[in-house]
């Protein structure tokens, strides 16, 4: 069976950290560009941060740069979302998502037509 399951999610205060991981079954991660996006109450889906499949490059939102660091787990057929000094503002559902032959920047940017998403791990930032 083909999934993607988010984790790490939960309730952090302002300035904390967490670790969101995306896990792929029934399909091997590293043939896929692979992205995370969030989408908070009456807003729309956003790209927050995507790396392509082959070369590694990576895209942030202008929003999480210098916060947010994604990476792969090959070895665990696992993307992770770094997430450190967070804001009350990055309360969100968070999914993950991949697709093929995509670069990382369209992949975040948009049309979000992807082959295969999770189904989101929620984020509260609160005090």
């Amino acid at each position: 069976q083909v999934q993607l399951v988010e984790s790490g999610g939960g309730l952090v205060q302002p300035g904390g950290s967490l670790r969101l991981s995306c896990a792929a079954s029934g399909f091997t991660l590293d043939y896929y560009a692979i992205g995370w996006f969030r989408q908070a109450p009456g807003k729309e889906r956003e790209g927050v941060s995507c790396i392509s499949s082959s070369s590694g490059m990576k895209y942030y939102a202008q929003s999480v740069k210098g916060r947010f660091t994604i990476s792969r787990d090959s070895a665990k057929n696992t993307v992770y979302l770094q997430m450190n000094s967070l804001k009350p503002e990055d309360t969100a559902v968070y999914y993950c998502a991949a697709r093929r032959f995509a670069s990382a920047q369209a992949m975040c940017v948009g049309p979000y037509d992807m082959d295969y998403w999770g189904k989101g791990t929620l984020v509260t930032v609160s005090s």
